[in-house]
């Protein structure tokens, strides 16, 4: 039995990936370009480049299962609740937090279980104080799931099996740790679990081998994504001489975006854009 259309899925991962990754990118270079250029890195920029993407996809992909599993609760037909929580004066954000039957579920969710020692004792500061603001706001009828989407990796599963269980007698609620088809078998549907699975296997038949890097392939997606970025982010890219040699053109190489962003600048009245403009026009010597 199908739970969610393949469809869905495969759009929920590739809006989340892949959709602003180049505004994202281009953000981050204009921020922080020794990042990608310099004497004392190993790699060309064309590698920094490459490297960035596949590090972004990486983050957004658990980004986008977090969604995905929040839709697959949906689906089975519980409450999706609030998932920002105001802690003193500052705010909280849960991974997954859900409702059946008087019962709140509350999911600090991760793609593996590959930490360091320093980075996963965060991970329970992080749980425990996100439990904490939890039971003030729904009393002690919370259970409590630490996450791992991939069942292959369980470096620190002792670890965090002990912490949860400290937690469980500290705070008077269940707490468990799951791992992959886990949280599926917990929730008695099984099923879901094979459905990911055979959907991911799909979906990776799909797309490339590697990010493309030549942003002009579909030089009106590109525009249209990246246009309204700051103006502050444009200067920084295009009054830099270095930036534009060696980065810009690396992923403009054919001018077709910049071409695109440049009649765009001619259209909007503030100065700045006109400005940016007359850059652009001897850059590209359109």
């Amino acid at each position: 039995m199908t739970m969610m259309n393949y469809n869905k899925f495969k759009q929920i991962l590739n809006e989340t990936i892949f959709e602003k990754s180049k505004a994202d990118l281009l953000t981050k270079i204009a921020n922080s370009p020794s990042r990608y250029i310099g004497l004392f890195r190993p790699t060309k920029p064309k590698a920094k480049l490459l490297q960035n993407l596949l590090q972004s996809h990486e983050i957004r992909f658990g980004d986008a299962f977090e969604i995905i599993i929040e839709e697959y609760l949906r689906i089975i037909g519980y409450e999706i609740l609030p998932k920002t929580l105001k802690y003193d004066d500052d705010y909280l954000n849960v991974d997954q937090c859900f409702k059946k039957n008087k019962m709140i579920y509350f999911i600090e969710q991760k793609v593996r279980d590959d930490h360091d020692s320093t980075k996963k004792r965060g991970q329970i500061e992080n749980f425990e104080k996100k439990l904490s603001r939890l039971l003030k706001i729904y009393g002690e009828n919370i259970i409590g799931i630490f996450y791992f989407l991939d069942p292959e990796l369980k470096k620190n599963k002792n670890y965090y099996e002990k912490e949860l269980l400290k937690i469980n007698k500290d705070y008077n609620v269940e707490t468990f740790l799951f791992y992959g088809q886990d949280l599926f078998n917990y929730l008695d549907y099984k099923n879901i679990w094979s459905e990911i699975i055979r959907y991911l296997e799909k979906w990776k038949k799909e797309i490339p081998e590697l990010p493309e890097i030549n942003f002009d392939l579909d030089a009106k997606h590109t525009f249209e994504e990246i246009k309204d970025l700051d103006t502050l982010v444009f200067r920084k890219l295009f009054t830099d001489d270095i930036i534009f040699q060696e980065i810009l053109l690396t992923l403009f190489p054919e001018n077709k975006t910049l071409k695109l962003l440049y009649e765009y600048f001619l259209t909007k009245d503030l100065t700045i854009y006109k400005n940016l403009a007359n850059i652009l026009s001897k850059r590209i010597m359109y």
